[in-house]
């Protein structure tokens, strides 16, 4: 008994009944039945189907995705990284590579612990280089494995970067700051020098001078990258006696929050007094009272990218080194 047969037995087209016998969609309930129990009933092979059914793939090797901790300010068990992590298992399973997980501390022999990778059938790295500096990449360069650096960026440093547009976000956050406030806007900046908050000043800045202020006027207070350090520091700055700006850009949403915490304890309402916007859309920025303003950015989205470049540059083993940028999108709540 074929599949033809069946088709002439029960007065149906050979597509109807390939498609009942193989479960793909194009036929109603009732002739799909109609054909199964008559295939059964006239001792139709399923083992024909099971055969053309295609056989899963092995795995193309094992990627590592390195996480490099200098100062552990900023790379830690966050949203942000979690969300990352995420994206770049899916795009791992997506073209199919094995993933582990490689924490590396500054001052650990990175030399001998990277090339012990090479003997467990490390196909290419994925190095989170958040708070590297660029004399941090020489050890991950000669390994000659394809790389791509997620994160952050190096201008002299020829390599395949997946990294957050700083620069765009920033700007759209304190350009939407400026339309609602019509102040001059104040910046709560990172007191830890890391290229992704450097490149966040950059787009600040930009917008500042692109709405006809000077950027010397902008009130600055370095506070720490994490909830309660940027508490503690603006709680002090603001027992000086000194009055804080009408609104203010924050270098994450850490910082936002922190220093939300100390205005409310001081009295300052948010944001008829003071107005904030935050950049990475944690979470917690959802839930805070009022709801944070902040910047979104795809994380998940960009661990998939980085997971494509780099299975290009295994097939390949070679190009041109790309710089590819995600954009970001302002998140309007309730505290401008």
């Amino acid at each position: 008994m074929t599949a033809k047969d069946l088709a002439r037995m029960l007065h149906l087209s050979e597509a109807a009944v390939s498609m009942a016998l193989n479960g793909k969609p194009g036929v109603s309930t009732a002739t799909r039945k109609k054909i199964i129990e008559t295939a059964r009933r006239e001792g139709y092979d399923f083992s024909r189907i099971a055969e053309k059914a295609p056989q899963p793939q092995p795995p193309h090797g094992t990627v590592y995705f390195i996480i490099y901790r200098k100062h552990g300010a900023v790379v830690a068990d966050t949203p942000f990284f979690s969300q990352l992590s995420q994206g770049i298992d899916s795009g791992c399973k997506k073209y199919r590579y094995y993933l582990n997980v490689f924490y590396l501390d500054e001052g650990e022999n990175p030399e001998r612990q990277l090339r012990e990778l090479i003997h467990f059938d490390c196909k290419g790295i994925l190095l989170l280089g958040t708070e590297m500096l660029e004399n941090d990449l020489l050890p991950f360069l000669n390994l000659k494995l394809p790389l791509v650096i997620l994160d952050t960026y190096f201008e002299t440093t020829e390599a395949d970067y997946v990294l957050i547009n700083n620069a765009q976000g920033a700007y759209l956050a304190t350009c939407h700051l400026i339309s609602h406030c019509k102040e001059q806007p104040g910046y709560l900046r990172s007191s830890y020098p890391i290229n992704n908050f450097t490149e966040r000043a950059d787009g600040f800045y930009r917008a500042v001078r692109r709405n006809g202020m000077s950027t010397s006027n902008s009130r600055v207070h370095y506070l720490s990258p994490s909830p309660e350090g940027a508490y503690a520091d603006m709680k002090a700055i603001l027992e000086t006696g000194e009055k804080p700006a009408r609104c203010y850009f924050a270098d994450n949403d850490h910082i936002a929050c922190g220093a939300m915490k100390a205005l409310k304890e001081k009295g300052f309402r948010i944001p008829k007094d003071v107005a904030l916007v935050g950049f990475d859309n944690m979470p917690v920025s959802a839930y805070t009272e009022p709801a944070l303003t902040t910047i979104n950015v795809p994380k998940e989205y960009m661990g998939e990218m980085a997971v494509c470049r780099l299975s290009q540059l295994i097939e390949s083993r070679g190009g041109i080194p790309l710089k590819l940028e995600v954009s970001t999108t302002l998140v309007r709540r309730k505290t401008v």
